[in-house]
């Protein structure tokens, strides 16, 4: 267990370059503050750590005396990025603020009006959270939260505003921007609901409260991250090949609030439609099946048909 805490505190600070607190470190991990040394002093065995300012900070040695440079296109590139991520998120990062001062000092001597230019986005993002303190607090710590469970490959825990989750366990798979049906992009966390194969994607706002377990979980190796198709909408996040039987096209209405593909529709000889379409792996999925009622018949594939038919079985048995 030691040397698994040692490694998640490699990671810890790996993620966190402008450095973090003992006590913060503790929380992290889920261990005593007074634990701390022990680990920090078996792990400056094998890297470069240092404390200054009451944070600890990991240095690699082969790049003491090389700092990163980016050429002009680079920095001009990174910084509109920035500006775009900082007016485009909900709640400003510290982190890409103190990313930004670190990139500032090293364009300093070739890109002066680049660096001034992101040492003014760095205080803006400042300033935005110093003012909603309370709100963007808890949104950066359940960011962080997730982001080490995601980087060590922890299960989280995780409370949501959300009244028919509730508090609920997830194998983060992937974080990022969303665009939902209003345009809006706000920052999401995809991943597999535990001891489930559902996946599902959460407004990372909508969430309170994360808490990282020591559980463990592995991303799927044939899992396709934010694949965009010509005309789809979707992510890939794990999707199903149907193949459907629909009595009418309106049928497919039901699916309209579901991840969903293309859905390519050909008439067979019998008036019946027949659709392929990719689709979330997802409950959602099979309660818009079930909607559909007799009007949608799975035809493919037939792993999905006989998931489809146990749980029909099992409902039906819950009300004999």
């Amino acid at each position: 267990m030691k040397g698994e805490r040692i490694a998640q505190l490699e990671l810890l600070l790996r993620s966190h370059p402008e450095g973090i607190r003992r006590a913060e470190i503790a929380r992290r991990l889920g261990v005593h503050r007074s634990t701390i040394s022990r680990y920090v002093e078996e792990l400056s065995e094998h890297i470069d750590i240092y404390e200054e300012n009451n944070l600890i900070k990991l240095r690699s040695k082969d790049d003491e005396s090389s700092p990163m440079e980016l050429s002009v296109y680079e920095s001009l590139a990174f910084n509109m990025g920035a500006e775009a991520l900082a007016a485009t998120a909900e709640f400003r990062s510290p982190h890409l603020a103190s990313a930004l001062r670190k990139l500032a000092m090293n364009m300093r001597s070739y890109a002066p009006r680049i660096s001034d230019n992101a040492l003014n986005i760095a205080d803006q993002i400042d300033k935005a959270i110093q003012k909603d303190r309370e709100g963007a607090g808890q949104y950066n710590q359940v960011l962080e939260v997730l982001i080490d469970c995601w980087v060590s490959g922890r299960i989280a825990r995780i409370s949501t505003s959300v009244t028919d989750l509730e508090e609920i366990e997830i194998a983060p798979y992937f974080i990022g921007f969303k665009e939902d049906q209003s345009g809006r992009r706000p920052i999401t966390v995809t991943g597999r609901l535990r001891h489930t194969k559902d996946i599902i994607t959460l407004d990372i706002s909508s969430i309170t409260e994360a808490r990282m377990l020591d559980e463990t979980y592995t991303i799927p190796d044939n899992l396709r991250p934010f694949s965009h198709k010509e005309e789809e909408k979707y992510d890939a996040i794990d999707m199903i090949p149907l193949k459907l039987i629909l009595k009418e096209k309106s049928a497919l209405n039901s699916f309209s609030q579901i991840i969903h593909g293309k859905p390519e529709i050909t008439k067979l000889d019998d008036g019946t439609l027949l659709c392929r379409m990719d689709a979330e792996n997802s409950i959602e999925l099979m309660l818009r099946i079930i909607q559909g009622g007799t009007s949608v018949k799975i035809i493919e594939p037939d792993s999905y048909r006989k998931k489809m038919l146990q749980a029909l079985e099992s409902i039906i048995a819950m009300y004999r």
